[in-house]
């Protein structure tokens, strides 16, 4: 075995030197990222739509059905609206559809919301404020009021489900105005018409 030269003793000191510091700065490197760590969580987030649902107490019954009706007769009647909605909203009421046979210009109507009352029974209904203006002709009610932008007697849900709302109608057949043969004219004549409760959410 030949025993290194001192020239080749050199040469290892000078290689070991580096490679210790180099070993030595791995070891540094790798204790430093040995740190201690801590994480938290919220889990399970999720986004779901709420819902809009009306209802009301007519168990599909009209609220008025009245025949042999004659001038200046006059009645009332009341329907409970129910919002089932998750959401807040508003409730506004309009007149959707108007059958015109003879007597849409001389059935006026006014409405009130308030609570207390059934269906097609105003006993124990309290207004929560007045009429909307003057008694409007069946007519008149469709032309200014047809479309959920120009409903009235605007109703703010919570978004509570069973909030309710109840509507009275008090109806007349109004011939003020009118001649003998004018009046005698609408005899045999009739008009109906469709009235809708439209909730919207509200942001």
């Amino acid at each position: 075995m030949h025993k290194p030269t001192a020239r080749t003793r050199r040469l290892a000191t000078l290689i070991v030197g580096p490679t210790a510091i180099l070993v030595a700065g791995l070891l540094v490197w790798n204790g430093s990222n040995a740190a201690f760590t801590a994480t938290t969580r919220n889990t399970g987030n999720n986004w779901e739509t709420g819902s809009v649902l009306l209802s009301d107490d007519d168990l599909g019954a009209a609220a008025f059905r009245v025949s042999g009706v004659v001038p200046g007769q006059t009645g009332s009647r009341c329907i409970v609206v129910t919002s089932e909605s998750t959401v807040p909203g508003e409730v506004r009421m309009y007149v959707d559809t108007i059958g015109a046979q003879g007597l849409e210009n001389n059935i006026t109507i006014s409405m009130e919301s308030g609570s207390g009352g059934s269906f097609a029974n105003c006993t124990g209904f309290v207004p929560d404020a007045p009429p909307v203006g003057p008694a409007l002709s069946l007519a008149a009610a469709a032309a200014s009021s047809n479309s959920y932008a120009t409903g009235i007697l605007p109703w703010a849900t919570t978004g509570t489900p069973g909030e309710t709302k109840t509507y009275r109608a008090t109806w007349t057949f109004d011939v003020t105005g009118l001649t003998q043969t004018q009046i005698d004219a609408l005899q045999g004549k009739s008009a109906s018409a469709d009235v809708v409760w439209e909730l919207q959410s509200t942001l």
